[in-house]
């Protein structure tokens, strides 16, 4: 049996395969493919400086939409991002007034749930 390494879209995964007797091709032995690490951030887009007011995601997805700029009042409970998890859009809201000092994912990053997606001051 090898044990390797194998990374997938960011994610790391132990796997051990199980080497050929002779009698045909090697044969994958199941493991937990639990990440090992997690992925390196995205580095923060159109940021004015990070706010200490932090809107994170709610779920892992993927990012739909960017709804707000950096700059912009927003009240408690607009949306800020929307992300793309199992189908459904789920908006990312403001969890108090404020304005957007950074955003820190792009469309179409993968996100993890609790990842912050931007910060408001």
């Amino acid at each position: 049996m090898k044990n390797y390494t194998i990374t997938v879209n960011g994610n790391v995964y132990e796997v051990a395969v199980e080497e050929g007797t002779g009698s045909g091709a090697p044969v994958a032995a199941p493991v937990a493919a639990a990440p090992k690490a997690p992925a390196a951030p995205a580095p923060k887009k159109a940021s004015a400086g990070a706010g200490s007011i932090k809107v994170e995601a709610g779920a892992a997805g993927k990012v739909l939409k960017i709804e707000a700029n950096v700059g912009a009042s927003v009240k408690k409970g607009d949306t800020v991002v929307t992300i793309e998890s199992m189908k459904m859009e789920i908006p990312m809201v403001a969890p108090q007034d404020g304005t957007v000092a950074s955003i820190d994912v792009a469309v179409g990053d993968n996100v993890e749930a609790g990842r912050v997606l931007a910060t408001l001051n």
